[in-house]
């Protein structure tokens, strides 16, 4: 489990292909103490630690993981969100976020508000998946909160400090975002369907 407060930015080192699975080394971030079979959540993906050097760490994405995510339009040098999982005695400072993402989602608009940026995504619209005025959405793992919230359509705003300490500052209009909806709405929206 994670909460989106994302704890440090990385940079893709290596990409390599292996049948349809994509193994993506980064850099491993200053101070980060990690071992293999550790959860990792990169641009909100949850990823496996699957090997490690002093400098580095790997990750493997199946199939169905680059078919969802963005993860599959990395490439070296790319940088990336990625928060260590949750421990059971820490403050929860976001909002439950299980790094599984449900879709992507698309930047249609970038405003700068002399101060923060308004940021506007679009998505597919499903019954599952909704996003509800002044509630939760995770953005490439950032967890923010959604308004101006219409049936493909919501609104955040991105105050200066997760500006400049996430990847939100390389978006632009048409870049592709993994979006992961409020599990609460998604369990709410699945028992309103029986």
């Amino acid at each position: 489990m994670f909460t989106g407060i994302i704890e440090a930015l990385t940079t893709i080192t290596h990409l390599e292909t292996e049948g349809t699975n994509l193994h993506l080394t980064f850099a491993r971030p200053a101070g980060w103490d990690l071992k293999v079979d550790q959860s990792v959540a990169h641009n909100g993906v949850c990823l496996t630690v699957v090997a490690l050097t002093e400098t580095t760490y790997t990750l493997t994405a199946v199939a169905e993981t680059l078919a969802k995510t963005t993860l599959g339009n990395l490439a070296v040098g790319n940088v990336v969100n990625v928060e260590r999982c949750m421990p059971a005695h820490g403050r929860f400072d976001g909002h439950i976020v299980q790094g599984h993402v449900d879709q992507k989602g698309k930047v249609e608009s970038v405003t700068d508000q002399n101060g923060s940026w308004l940021v506007e995504f679009t998505y597919q619209p499903d019954t599952q998946h909704i996003v509800v005025e002044k509630g939760s959405i995770c953005v490439n793992g950032v967890s923010l909160t959604a308004f101006n919230a219409v049936e493909n359509k919501f609104t955040v705003t991105i105050i200066p400090y997760t500006w400049e300490h996430t990847n939100f500052h390389t978006l632009t209009v048409g870049t592709e975002v993994n979006l992961e909806f409020d599990i609460i709405g998604k369990y709410v929206a699945r028992l309103m369907g029986k």
